[in-house]
């Protein structure tokens, strides 16, 4: 009998990794788009304005920081989606809408504040130049920064992930909440480690002075990733801020059922339109989000400027 017991318990469990699996392999392929976003926003976040000595404890901090938000957001992701399911939605779109204005906002200050924005940089600068200045309080702003970000972006993972294992067991939905969780965690910052030393990689490459065809090899590789670095870096800028009006967007547009209706029926017309109708319909719906994500994003900055601009009247 006990033999017995054990095999029915080996075979149930055997069948519970092979359903983890399946689920995680369907999750993993539902999240990988915000694991897109995830990586350009935390990337650009990370990038520039560190010592070189200092970028990988910076990005190590920041991933203690995302496994700390995912072990906080799985149990809560788990309860709210059993006892009030209606409040997660509501819960992502004022994310998203902080995303949006977390983007805008940083566009704003560096056009409207151009020369303070200068000054501040040329000052940093120095202060990386200077090795009896420390910069642990900017490294700190940097991974509050960072973290505060990613926690929103981690929300979003786990409630899409959540979404393909809802109607399993729990000891199902908890396997892969977990397994998708530490994946996507080590899987953008390991690729966030990677980015910032591409130009350290460079230098290291062409140490090697020997006048063999594999050195000059190694050379050219390396003087190609220090000139490629600093372009990647300007990318990651942009493309982090486009993913928060993405991500942002997509939240909004996802949790307004009149988005919906105007989504598909744009996606509709790109559809039948003559010139590229397959991408026309695969950007149509990213466009839209990407969009709603700006305006939302606009409308917040100047709200919060015209109550910071009364508050400050008030107090005159």
């Amino acid at each position: 009998m006990a033999g017995a017991s054990l095999l029915t318990l080996l075979d149930d469990i055997a069948m519970l990794l092979d359903d983890v699996a399946v689920l995680s392999k369907v999750a993993a392929k539902k999240t990988a788009g915000v694991l897109g976003d995830d990586l350009a926003v935390n990337a650009e976040q990370l990038s520039g304005g560190l010592k070189a000595d200092r970028e990988l404890p910076v990005v190590w901090a920041v991933f203690k920081g995302s496994m700390l938000n995912k072990a906080i957001l799985v149990p809560i992701a788990l309860l709210l989606s059993y006892f009030l399911p209606i409040v997660i939605m509501p819960l992502l779109m004022l994310g998203g809408a902080y995303l949006c204005y977390e983007g805008f906002e940083k566009v704003w200050h560096k056009f409207s504040h151009k020369e303070e924005h200068q000054e501040q940089h040329e000052k940093h600068v120095v202060a990386l130049q200077d090795e009896t200045i420390d910069i642990t309080l900017y490294e700190k702003d940097k991974i509050k920064g960072a973290i505060r970000t990613d926690f929103i972006l981690s929300a979003e993972i786990i409630i899409i992930a959540l979404g393909t294992v809802a109607d399993k067991p729990i000891t199902t939905q908890i396997s892969v909440l977990i397994f998708i969780a530490i994946l996507m965690t080590i899987g953008v910052y390991g690729l966030v480690a990677g980015i910032v030393k591409i130009d350290d990689g460079g230098l290291l490459l062409i140490k090697d002075k020997s006048a063999n065809l594999w050195a000059k090899a190694k050379r050219a590789l390396g003087y190609f990733m220090i000139s490629f670095a600093p372009k990647l870096m300007k990318f990651l800028a942009v493309a982090g801020t486009v993913a928060m009006w993405l991500v942002g967007g997509s939240l909004i547009t996802h949790g307004v059922p009149a988005f919906h209706h105007i989504i598909e029926s744009a996606t509709n017309f790109a559809g039948s339109l003559p010139v590229l109708p397959g991408l026309l319909v695969v950007i149509t719906p990213l466009l839209i989000d990407l969009l709603v994500g700006f305006i939302l994003g606009a409308l917040l900055v100047f709200i919060s400027l015209a109550i910071m601009n009364v508050v400050k009247k008030t107090e005159h």
